[in-house]
Parts: C-alpha cells; sequence; structure tokens
C-alpha cells in the first residue's frame, strides 16, 4: 500500500472503531419501555373509497405520523404536497405516481420523498390484491384540487383526531396507537 500500512481486515476495522467509541467514555442509558404495535393491536379506519388507514404512532413534538395505508386496485389518492420528509416501504402490492408512472415500487421498494414534493398516488387498475405501504410523513400533506389549490391539510394532529373520530364510531378500541407530546 502507498502509505506503507498492511490492509486492515473487517474484524481489525471493527475492533479499531469499538475502541475509539468505549475510549469516549459511557453511553446514557435510555429508561422509557419499548412500546410494541402488533397488527391486530388497531383497527384499519376504511374510507368509503375502499382506502384505509391504520395509524401506529404520532409524534405531535416533531410532527410525526406513521401509519400503514392499505389501497385496492386502481385506487387514486388526491394530489397532495408534502411540507416535510416521507419515508415509504411498500409491503404488498405496487404503486406509483401519476406524475413519474415508470417508477413503480413494489414489496420490499423503499422510497424517499423530500419535503416540497407534490404528486398523485395509485395503485395499478388490473392489479390482483391490494397494496399495503407503511409511511413516516414529517410535516402535513396539503391536498390540493385539479387546480392545484388546497383543500384540506393532514398533519400528525388531525390523524390523530381523525383516527380517533373514526375509531369511537365503529367502537373499536385505539389505546395501543404510540402517541408523544399530549
Amino acid at each position: 500500500m502507498a502509505d506503507g500500512q498492511a490492509k486492515l481486515s473487517m474484524e481489525e476495522k471493527f475492533a479499531q472503531y469499538a475502541a475509539k467509541v468505549a475510549a469516549r467514555g459511557t453511553f446514557p442509558v435510555w429508561e422509557a419501555p419499548t412500546q410494541l404495535v402488533r397488527d391486530e393491536d388497531l383497527p384499519w379506519a376504511v374510507a368509503p373509497d375502499g382506502t384505509a388507514i391504520k395509524l401506529l404512532h404520532v409524534d405531535l413534538n416533531q410532527g410525526l405520523w406513521i401509519s400503514m395505508t392499505r389501497l385496492p386496485a386502481g385506487a387514486k389518492v388526491i394530489k397532495h404536497f408534502h411540507t416535510g420528509f416521507v419515508y415509504a416501504v411498500t409491503l404488498q402490492g405496487s404503486w406509483y405516481y401519476l406524475e413519474s408512472p415508470e417508477e413503480v415500487s413494489g414489496p420490499g421498494s423503499y422510497l424517499f420523498e423530500p419535503a416540497g414534493s407534490t404528486h398523485t398516488l395509485v395503485t395499478p387498475p388490473d392489479q390482483v390484491g391490494e397494496t399495503i405501504v407503511w409511511f413516516a410523513i414529517y410535516g402535513a400533506n396539503i391536498n390540493l384540487d385539479d387546480e392545484g389549490k388546497p383543500v384540506s391539510v393532514v398533519d400528525a394532529r388531525a390523524a390523530l383526531e381523525m383516527y380517533r373520530v373514526y375509531c369511537d364510531a365503529i367502537g373499536a378500541d385505539c389505546s395501543k396507537l404510540i402517541v408523544h407530546g399530549e
């Protein structure tokens, strides 16, 4: 090697890194308990068009809402603008944006949406079965009409309130929903 050092194995590199970290001192211990939400712990909130959401976690301090979204074949979500980052993992089925139909998200796909993105989510009309996507959304979705004018806003607080109202209306328990900042 040009610098005269022998090539280190991965184990040796890890040992050097671990020694540097250990030299910094002890790490704080997080005392808060972990919170687990199982699939059966929360209901799907089903909309008249057949789309559904299962809200999993809301952090009102960070403006974060995490959900599972279920969409039938041929679904179209209203065009919307994101004020914050969105992270998505497709678990089942497929979907894409009308604005970029060549970029199809299928099972195992991960999608990052930067703040400021605008799009219309759709599922293929000929798809067999439903699409299920895990979303982590910071900020708000500003829903837009056909002319691009805002018609509604959904943020962490609105998502939480709508989900609770839905669960109450159908007599479903949503006490396992993780909520921070209330």
